[in-house]
């Protein structure tokens, strides 16, 4: 088994800020996952949520962090590595934002901080699965390289495996 090295928590760039979660982030957090349309999670499960992500973090080495806006201090989604559909070995970048700042280029900031902390950490090779209808996603992937694999059927539609060699 190979090791690597644990992802940096703490990412800065030029307009975002993306360090490790705390409990404050539940009502917030809720806020985020409520605009998937399936309801709002009760903020106590939410706040449990957190917990585990962060016993995760201390196990695996890699994190999905919370997105802060460097100058409106604001809570405004997150972005990260996950094991998700994949390994820790080749974990799957992740991220979702707020409707209410879509289309500013964030998710492309973040994600490429993200890329770069998971060049440190010494994989060659990350993933991501997006569902085909989230043109937006699949363009900032597209953005920082990542190249389609293939697709499968799931529960919530069709999926797109994407892929990208590192660094």
């Amino acid at each position: 088994m190979t090791t690597y090295k644990t992802m940096p928590f703490h990412l800065e760039t030029e307009r975002l800020i993306l360090r490790p979660w705390a409990e404050s982030d539940a009502a917030e957090f809720s806020d985020l996952l409520s605009e998937r349309g399936d309801g709002k999670p009760p903020v106590e499960r939410i706040r449990k949520a957190i917990l585990e992500l962060l016993a995760a973090t201390e196990t695996t080495g890699i994190a999905l962090l919370p997105i802060q806006r460097r100058d409106e201090g604001d809570f405004i989604g997150y972005c990260g590595l996950i094991i998700g559909r994949s390994t820790l070995d080749e974990p799957e970048i992740a991220y979702e934002l707020f409707q209410r700042v879509h289309g500013r280029g964030y998710a492309t900031e973040a994600a490429r901080a993200v890329l770069d902390a998971a060049v440190a950490t010494g994989r060659k090779r990350l993933w991501s699965t997006v569902g085909t209808w989230n043109a937006p996603s699949l363009r900032v992937l597209e953005k920082l390289g990542f190249e389609r694999d293939h697709l499968s059927m799931e529960e919530n539609g069709e999926v797109v495996w994407l892929t990208r060699a590192l660094p």
